[in-house]
């Protein structure tokens, strides 16, 4: 296929022979999500003492600057979340300004949420103008979509995996029920929103291949000006996908939530910061784990919407690292199994005591008062959300 892009071949240990951008260059990796934006923090974060030696700064304060981002995007944050401000913004833009005439390099994949132009020349503008140089990573639909719904079952989805394809991919305007999934991973358009506002010279986009673990990481290594093998991989457990058992358990648990009328604040304390990262933390998957497995009538529709996304970044100018043919090619079917996903008694067991754990260690506060009731005259699903509103009390009262 002929097209205009800028393209940079990638030699058989998967590293990118590219040279250095400009020195003074502040680098801004967008994402998206599920594209190796956190392993590439973890090792940025990591190697964040070391790269000074070398002219490159990462300048701030915590592995991702989540908040900041969330905030300059004008987004509400994860659910029952303190809700991101102005201020989260202005402190990583003077952390910024404190790398001086140093190459710098910010990452946030919710970069990727900015929601119109406006809001893309604002966070341009304000961490560096002309100096700014916009880093897109991606790779294939159907490596993202299962793990992109465990991670919104994660922030309270409570549809099963299947139906989310079916809305996501049949189900015209394709926005229910997360309508941030095409505003992510409709990669083309994402290229094209940023390549608009900043140039085409300014965007490089990297096609990540999985066959090739540190690709990556030798990717930024060469665009940074850094030796090769300073970024190395930070174990992170926390930031495991979960298995298929655990995200039903999650899944099955965000409908008693919800239907019980609990509260946000509720859900991020004690099942996203107790139950599920006490679960992450303590179980590792085993080897024969149930794995969430695409159906083969979505990965072949995400291949050919991955042909058309390829197709469209070729043409925008920008530079390409990496294969855009790997974005439409339609993976080998996968056998089917019978095999119920069930949760293994001790993996429940952590959960548990992860979320008791978050409620002794800390009280939510804003809880709306609960009407008593006897025991008799109350269903169960009322007495759920009662005891809930109670334990939240004798939290505050702590």
């Amino acid at each position: 296929m002929e097209t205009d892009c800028t393209r940079d071949e990638l030699p058989a240990n998967g590293a990118t022979v590219i040279a250095p951008l400009p020195s003074g260059t502040r680098l801004l990796h967008i994402g998206p999500h599920k594209t190796g934006t956190t392993s590439i923090q973890g090792a940025l974060f990591e190697a964040k003492d070391a790269m000074p030696e070398h002219g490159v700064v990462f300048p701030a304060s915590s592995r991702h600057p989540m908040e900041a981002a969330l905030a300059v995007c004008a987004r509400p944050g994860m659910l029952g979340n303190t809700k991101p401000t102005e201020r989260h913004w202005e402190r990583l833009v003077e952390q910024v300004d404190a790398s001086g005439r140093r190459t710098s390099v910010i990452s946030s994949e919710f970069f990727a949420d900015a929601p119109d132009d406006e809001t893309i020349a604002r966070v341009v503008e304000e961490l560096g103008g002309d100096r700014v140089q916009v880093l897109i990573t991606v790779r294939p639909l159907a490596k993202i979509m299962p793990s992109q719904w465990q991670q919104y079952v994660q922030n309270g989805l409570r549809m099963g995996y299947e139906d989310w394809l079916t809305h996501m991919l049949r189900k015209a305007p394709y926005e229910k029920p997360n309508p941030s999934f095409w505003h992510r991973h409709r990669h083309d358009r994402l290229v094209e929103r940023w390549a608009r506002v900043v140039g085409p010279e300014r965007v490089t986009v990297v096609v990540v291949d999985d066959r090739y673990k540190d690709g990556l990481m030798r990717t930024f290594e060469a665009l940074l000006g850094l030796p090769e093998n300073l970024l190395q991989p930070v174990p992170d457990t926390a930031n495991r996908s979960l298995t298929l058992a655990e995200t039903e358990m999650l899944r099955n648990l965000n409908v008693e939530f919800r239907g019980n009328g609990l509260p946000d604040e509720l859900y991020s304390q004690l099942v996203r910061y107790g139950a599920v990262m006490h679960m992450k933390n303590m179980c590792a998957p085993g080897p024969d784990e149930v794995k969430i497995c695409t159906p083969q009538w979505a990965v072949e529709a995400a291949a050919g919407i991955g042909a058309e996304m390829a197709g469209r970044i070729g043409a925008m100018g920008v530079r390409v690292l990496g294969d855009p043919g790997l974005l439409s090619v339609v993976a080998k079917p996968v056998a089917r199994t019978e095999a119920e996903p069930l949760i293994a008694p001790e993996v429940a067991a952590h959960a548990l005591y992860g979320a008791l754990a978050a409620a002794a260690a800390a009280p939510v506060k804003h809880i709306a008062p609960v009407k008593a009731r006897t025991v008799h005259q109350t269903s169960s699903k009322e007495l759920v959300r009662v005891l809930g509103h109670r334990c939240l009390k004798r939290l505050r009262r702590r």
